[in-house]
């Protein structure tokens, strides 16, 4: 059946593909039919749907001329038929596709369209954001692949698309896909990874934009049934893998690009074999062998290289997996991608080469393959190097659970002579359940054959034994109880030094139940990931019976979203406006920093300042999360909370670094200080196309937000020119320098010695070694990939490894984890909220575009610059205020190979551009004295307009 279609020829064709989902579709197809480009036309294939799917159609086609139907006559089962019956249909000169249970983005067709016939590429394809409806979280696929603006001459240009397989993200010229008859396989599963390889290698050219084109669901709602790509537990899926991966090898060996096997090789190992391994822990022995049945012959014949490309310790797990040792592969899933899980046994030889397991290799295959000296386990710090916590036996006692803990150390971070105390936390609420754990004597394995060490030799691991016992009855569950799954951790500590660590639980494992003050409580293995030990919580009795109504009665459901609701952001900045007609407490100062990530930041400083004074003032400080970094004795209120809001409603003062909730308007007794956090070099405000171009509404709140605030530091006249003039500041300057830069100014004082000898202890930095601070920022539109880390770390490390340690402080916007094989050399400065810590404790920093240079150039410590996109950065990214090599206070670098050769000469460095440093740090910070924050505190708490 179809509806008619409009006379005109639309410029794309999506075909939508559903089966049985009613409740999803209209989603799907309005956000074609609501794209910003019109003029398309929604192919909407059922795949002989069984459910109220064919109506939902109908009405979705009646609603809208540029809807057309088209319906199977039996399912078939998979993707393939129905986007090749939407392919036949198509009448645009472009095509696209979308699942019915997806979305695309406003802009997604007109960006696609205009790429195309900017560049006349074959096809274009686009970043994906994936969300996780369960968790509501965000993730980007392949983030890496997406980074810029290109136009590829062809797959043998850039093979590493290959990985880049989906069909969905992509826009396709209609004349190439029918010129070379692409179509879909429609007898099995993961149809898209042919097609599209079969697309990029016929390609002439195909176009890669860096923004979002694709919203892909990852639904956590179990009624909605498990997608194909989530079903990796059926083992005809994990046959379909491999069957297209053969196919998609016999396609490059008929079309002649035998060449770019290697890289298909490799794909096949980063995806699709991964996807796999990290779902052994979970699977039974049955399940494992005919997994390894599956895809040992193909492994067997992956290219040699393709090894190469992946992580030593999935290396390990292919191995073992394809020696028949299952056992010991689902052990070492375990650790993929989780640096900080180590292995149960490792041994060594005569020469002292470290492998994984409790004998030696018996070949050379096994010896290039579970050899893992690289990862330099003797010289791990405390606080990062690997441990496996396991629960080896669970006996319920009514409330009580009774657990045996093993602990394997292949890096003998608990040996030695400094006493190690562990302890168990459960946390539900912010106050956790603490439970010691006293470890038994150290159990050491057999030792293996002469000139080897077994477990509990000096390079083994030496496993420890605990006895716990949990009562769960103790756990904290605040007034109204508790619903929800939280994973205990073991704590350790040495020395003033913490770290905290998953406890891993056998899989499969029986569930255990206990009813537990108007709770049920289960305890299990976590089914995925790492396999965490997890406690999960439900209510029961009469709000246990509310809360099993709410997904099944749609008055109930709706009573659920009131509720929310009334307790949500915008019910809270109501009760603000109520809550302003209290009166004002005139000693009462709100402060917050790094919106609410912690104790840091020019706030910190002129709080410090005022406690210095003993002024007559009361602080309380608004936060977020992790609560260790405030001192103790600081009044704290949860940021976003009812009493945040009342503190904030009846404050005198507010002094933040970022910027108070847009929804909390200023009283006119309220002074507020705005200190921001840092001088401008990327563009700011009104400068940014993103709120140049904005709604009048965005850009009316933005001055709003500005127009709030009473004061704002200022740290230069350039800072004036550049971030007040672009965020239409009109108010008070304070020109005394920022608070933050006092303690660098004065470095060389006692107290900030002290502090930096306190931050190199804390991370570990060994007798003699120097400390490069590696502080970049984020990139704009790619938040949370971790694009901004750009240097090769292996090789840095490779270079200058053993003099010194190179701590990486990424922008709290993105994500950064230490490579196992890098633990030695390579630090994580996250944990640190203050930077100001890691820049004493520093020897340089290395950066780029962040504002971080201007603050540090009061060390006078030699500042590099790593800018291998400095042309995209500065012309297509954000945009910047300032030609770098204009300004640069060190050297601008763009390969790791220059960093290390600079790292090697500092003191080279330091003289060929003593004369740019002295001119960057006298015009960028004129005001910085070592005491902004005395000055500040006199202009604004004690100066005659208090």
């Amino acid at each position: 059946m179809s509806a008619p279609a409009p006379s005109a020829t639309p410029e794309i064709s999506v075909v939508v593909i559903v089966h049985n989902d009613a409740g999803r579709l209209p989603r799907a197809v309005r956000s074609v039919l609501g794209q910003s480009l019109r003029h398309l036309e929604a192919i909407v294939v059922d795949d002989c749907s069984t459910d109220d799917t064919p109506r939902v159609a109908r009405e979705l086609a009646a609603g809208d001329p540029r809807v057309r139907l088209l319906r199977l006559p039996v399912n078939s089962g998979g993707c393939g038929a129905p986007r090749n019956a939407g392919l036949a249909a198509a009448r645009a000169p472009y095509v696209m596709f979308l699942d019915s249970d997806d979305e695309l983005p406003y802009h997604a067709c007109k960006s696609l369209l205009l790429t195309a016939e900017e560049t006349g590429a074959d096809l274009v394809t686009g970043e994906v954001t994936r969300i996780f409806e369960e968790s509501g979280t965000t993730a980007l696929w392949y983030p890496e692949l997406f980074g810029d603006t290109r136009l590829v001459a062809g797959l043998r240009a850039a093979p590493e698309y290959l990985l880049d397989h989906l069909s969905t993200n992509k826009l396709y010229r209609a004349a190439f896909l029918a010129r070379h008859g692409l179509r879909f396989p429609e007898d099995l599963h993961y149809e898209d990874q042919l097609f599209t390889a079969q697309a990029l290698t016929l390609a002439r050219s195909f176009a890669v934009v860096p923004w979002p084109v694709y919203t892909w669901r990852l639904a956590g709602d179990p009624a909605a049934g498990p997608s194909i790509s989530s079903s990796r537990h059926k083992l005809r899926n994990v046959a379909d893998r491999v069957a297209v991966a053969r196919r998609v090898d016999a396609f490059l060996e008929e079309s002649g690009h035998a060449d770019l096997r290697p890289a298909k090789d490799a794909k096949f190992l980063r995806h699709d074999l991964r996807l796999h391994l990290g779902d052994l822990p979970f699977r039974d022995r049955r399940w494992t062998e005919e997994f390894a049945a599956l895809v040992g012959p193909y492994l067997a014949g992956i290219a040699p290289g393709a090894w190469e490309t992946v992580s030593r310790e999935q290396r390990v797990c292919q191995y073992l997996l394809l020696t028949g040792r299952l056992d010991e592969a689902a052990e070492c899933a375990r650790t993929l991608d989780r640096p900080r899980v180590a292995s149960r046994h490792t041994v060594r030889d005569a020469t002292g080469r470290r492998y994984w397991g409790r004998e030696l290799p018996g070949d050379e295959r096994a010896a290039r393959e579970l050899d893992i000296t690289e990862w330099r386990l003797d010289d791990q710090p405390f606080t990062t190097g690997p441990l496996r916590h396991e629960v080896t036996h669970v006996e319920p006692a009514g409330s009580r659970l009774r657990l045996t803990l093993r602990t394997y150390d292949p890096a003998r971070l608990l040996a030695g002579p400094v006493p190690v105390t562990a302890e168990l936390r459960v946390a539900v609420t912010t106050e956790p359940l603490v439970v010691p754990i006293r470890y038994e004597l150290g159990e050491e394995t057999a030792q293996g054959t002469e000139g080897t060490e077994g477990a509990g030799g000096a390079g083994g691991a030496e496993a420890r034994t605990a006895r716990v016992e949990i009562d769960l009855s103790r756990v904290p569950l605040g007034p109204t109880g508790f619903r929800g799954r939280r994973h205990p951790h073991v704590v350790l500590t040495r020395q003033g030094l913490t770290r905290a660590d998953p406890l891993l639980a056998p899989a499969p494992a029986p569930s255990l139940r206990a009813r537990i003050g108007g709770h049920l409580v289960r305890a299990g293995c976590e089914g995925h990931g790492a396999g965490r030990f997890e406690l999960a919580w439900e209510r029961t009795g009469a709000l246990g019976r509310a809360e099993a109504l709410v997904p099944a009665r749609p008055v109930l459901r709706r009573a659920h979203r009131l509720i929310r609701r009334a307790t949500g952001p915008r019910a809270k900045a109501l009760a603000y406006h109520e809550l302003r007609k209290l009166p004002i407490d005139d000693r009462l100062v709100v402060f917050e920093a790094l919106e609410g990530r912690g104790y840091a930041d020019s706030p910190r400083y002129i709080h410090e300042e005022l406690v210095r004074r003993g002024l007559p003032l009361r602080a309380v400080w608004s936060y977020t999360g992790d609560r260790s970094s405030f001192p103790e004795g600081v009044e704290l209120v949860r940021r976003g909370s009812w009493e945040h809001a009342r503190t904030v409603a009846r404050a005198r003062y507010w002094v933040d670094s970022h910027g108070f909730p847009a929804s909390y308007a200023k009283r006119a007794g309220t002074r507020y200080l705005q200190t921001w956090h840092g001088q401008a070099f990327k563009h700011m405000g009104f400068d940014i196309p993103e709120l140049r171009l904005a709604s009048p509404e965005r850009r009316r709140r933005h001055r709003a937000t500005v127009a709030r605030w009473d004061a704002l530091i200022s740290p230069s006249e350039e800072f004036e020119r550049t971030f007040v003039r672009a965020n239409g500041y009109a108010g008070r300057l304070l020109r005394t320098g920022l608070p933050r830069n006092d303690v660098l100014v004065r470095w060389n004082e006692p107290e900030q010695r002290d502090r930096a000898a306190r931050a190199r202890e804390r991370l570990q930095i060994p007798d003699g070694r120097k400390v490069l601070l590696y502080a970049p920022t984020f990139r704009d539109g790619e938040r949370g990939s971790g694009a901004s880390i750009r240097i090769d770390l292996a090789e840095l490390v490779g270079a200058v490894g053993e003099e010194w340690t190179v701590v990486v402080r990424p922008h709290y916007y993105d994500r950064f984890t230490v490579p196992r094989e890098l633990g030695h050399a390579v630090r994580d400065g996250r944990e640190f909220t203050d930077l100001n810590d890691l820049q004493l404790a520093s020897d340089a920093l290395l950066t780029d575009y962040s504002s971080v240079m201007f603050d540090y150039a009061n060390l006078g410590r030699p500042i590099l610059l790593y800018i291998d996109d400095y042309e995209d950065y500065r012309s297509v990214s954000r945009g910047a205020y300032y030609e770098l090599p204009d300004i640069a206070p060190g050297p601008m670098l763009t390969t790791t190979k220059e960093l290390a050769a600079a790292l090697a000469d500092l003191s080279g460095v330091r003289e060929r551009w003593a004369g740019a440093y002295a001119r960057f740090d006298e015009r960028f910070n004129p005001l910085e004295t070592g005491w902004s924050s005395k000055a500040v505190v006199d202009q604004f708490f004690v100066g005659s307009d208090r």
